[in-house]
């Protein structure tokens, strides 16, 4: 299987890629004047929980990792919030899927939290692309820092991406058990070495809402392997309902009690249906992915294992 970028070609991503990372060696100079004290370092500060966006930087296994915190209106630490984490495509970064998802926007109205996490060199290790960073790990300790720090409720946490981002959350929802209530990939698949071992599924109930264009180059690889996802789930899809623009839209109930539902946009190419904004937006596509995920977000809360 070959590997996959963010871009609507997805090229493969380069082997050079360590060298795009930025410098992590502190700003700053050596004070010729011997005789003047140097000032104390700042001690480094954790994130203050309020309401808008900031960006959070926390030092995991020896690299600087990044992520962005958005928080509603009148957001109080007293709030038990749900928690949606979305992921950028390759290459990106968290401001970059926020402006594509417009889940921000979202979170103000329907009072959530977004985390949108940065992956090094602007990629995922996620199915079948990229690089080779424990993200599932810089992810974990990301989401139990919101639940705990930000109270984010641990019964409601979801995760979304596009493209890389979208593989991730595939590979969120069966390495981190107990953790996602849902999943929506957007333009992303169950792809890849890890995908074809049989045992290579969720261990407790991960519900699921995708998007996949038909116009996309890897639609058949992405349609392949949200049937393999049913198929070891034991899901049951129903007849297909169709949508406006020839949408099909199939549901599925399964063996451990999640929901599977799949969007088939016959018109789409590599994109965001509905998108907020950038060159991956489908603002045209006939669905709008950010409303039905949050709608399917809503009505799914974590399975007592």
């Amino acid at each position: 299987m070959p590997t996959r970028t963010g871009t609507p070609l997805r090229r493969a991503l380069p082997m050079a890629l360590a060298a795009l990372l930025l410098p992590l060696a502190a700003c700053g100079s050596d004070d010729d004047n011997a005789s003047e004290p140097k000032p104390a370092k700042k001690p480094a500060t954790a994130e203050t929980p309020r309401p808008g966006t900031q960006k959070v930087t926390i030092s995991w296994k020896g690299e600087k990792r990044v992520y962005t915190v958005h928080a509603p209106p009148g957001f109080k630490r007293t709030e038990k919030l749900p928690l949606v984490v979305a992921m950028h495509p390759y290459p990106g970064d968290g401001k970059a899927a926020a402006a594509i998802s417009g889940l921000s926007a979202k979170a103000d109205e329907e009072r959530f939290l977004v985390a949108y996490p940065d992956g090094l060199d602007k990629a995922f290790n996620a199915m079948i692309c990229c690089g080779t960073a424990d993200d599932v790990g810089f992810i974990r300790t990301m989401t139990k820092r919101l639940t705990t720090t930000w109270n984010a409720d641990p019964d409601r946490v979801y995760a979304t991406g596009i493209s890389n981002g979208g593989d991730m959350s595939y590979k969120l929802a069966v390495e981190l058990p107990g953790t996602f209530a849902a999943i929506a990939p957007v333009s992303g698949g169950f792809l890849g070495t890890d995908a074809e071992d049989a045992s290579y599924v969720p261990k407790t109930p991960v519900s699921v809402i995708t998007f996949l264009g038909g116009l996309d180059k890897y639609y058949a690889s992405m349609d392949a392997g949200i049937k393999t996802w049913q198929r070891r789930l034991s899901c049951e899809p129903g007849r297909p309902s169709e949508l406006k623009n020839k949408i099909k839209r199939t549901t599925a109930k399964c063996r451990d009690g999640s929901d599977v539902v799949v969007h088939r946009l016959p018109d789409m190419g590599h994109s965001w249906p509905g998108g907020a904004g950038g060159g991956m937006s489908d603002p045209a596509a006939g669905v709008n992915a950010t409303d039905l995920m949050w709608e399917f977000f809503k009505s799914h809360t974590k399975k007592p294992s």
